[in-house]
């Protein structure tokens, strides 16, 4: 199926009356489905209302509870594909204010417990200096006061012991020139210090020797249940477990290829000291 955008939000209700229109064709109730899927009935009243996305294995569930045939079957988990996949763009986010977006994050943290961060370019608002947080939405035009107070306030999740993160950062995230080189090196310093969070693994992946993985994205996953994947105009949020495990997968293999520990933090300080020196 072609990704379309604009077809997100349709693919909802799609999925909605597709499930509806294959219980009814069955002749069964939603009753009957909720009890063979192991569901409540009112889930399986959200779902067909579209009240609730369900996820592929739900549909997965549903479909063979009612004996759908196969080729309906794979049309109606393309649409469920679809729908457990969110597009949210820069100028949306703009409109309706940064701050509002840190606290949508601020809820999805506050739910998850397991977070792995692959940084590709730049350093994530939970790492970031203040001076940093403010010179990476600089080109966002009005007064970003709220905003960066909300991303600094965020960063208490990490010493939040219940909760577990596991930060990769390219030697590029770490070392690209976004303030004057003072601030880099504090920045740097700010790194080196998180590191030592007993709940929080920091690793970076130098730009040495032979790296065979090829990473395209930033990208986040939480819990094994939700990966978030950047781009330069948006972001994707993904649902679809195979999806997720893909995204499982990439983070392993860039993790082999991270130093983290003692390693970690002797490269930070080498790379601040380096940024240090540009100043003399």
């Amino acid at each position: 199926m072609t990704f379309e955008p604009e077809r997100l939000g349709r693919s909802r209700s799609d999925l909605a009356e597709a499930l509806r229109s294959q219980r009814k064709r069955a002749g069964r109730t939603q009753t009957w489905l909720a009890h063979r899927c192991n569901m409540s009935q009112t889930k399986v009243s959200n779902i067909e209302s579209g009240h609730l996305t369900p996820s592929p294995i739900d549909v997965e569930l549903i479909l063979e509870a009612l004996g759908t045939d196969s080729p309906v079957a794979s049309e109606i988990l393309a649409i469920a594909r679809t729908a457990n996949t969110e597009w949210q763009d820069h100028w949306s986010s703009r409109r309706r204010g940064l701050d509002k977006k840190q606290n949508e994050l601020a809820t999805l943290e506050a739910a998850s417990t397991e977070f792995r961060f692959f940084l590709l370019s730049l350093i994530t608002g939970l790492l970031a200096t203040p001076e940093y947080v403010r010179a990476s939405i600089s080109d966002v035009p009005g007064d970003q006061s709220k905003t960066i107070a909300r991303k600094l306030e965020r960063q208490q999740v990490l010493y939040d012991p219940s909760k577990s993160f596991t930060f990769l950062l390219t030697e590029q995230a770490v070392r690209w020139p976004l303030l004057p080189p003072m601030a880099m090196a504090m920045q740097l310093d700010r790194l080196s210090s998180v590191s030592r969070i007993p709940n929080v693994r920091l690793g970076v992946i130098p730009l040495a020797g032979h790296i065979p993985e090829k990473p395209l994205n930033t990208f986040t996953v939480y819990d094994r249940r939700l990966a978030t994947v950047e781009t330069g105009t948006g972001a994707l949020i993904l649902r679809d477990h195979r999806d997720v495990a893909a995204y499982l997968r990439d983070f392993e293999a860039y993790e082999r290829c991270a130093v983290f520990g003692h390693d970690c933090r002797e490269l930070l300080a080498e790379w601040s000291v380096n940024f240090t020196r540009l100043r003399q």
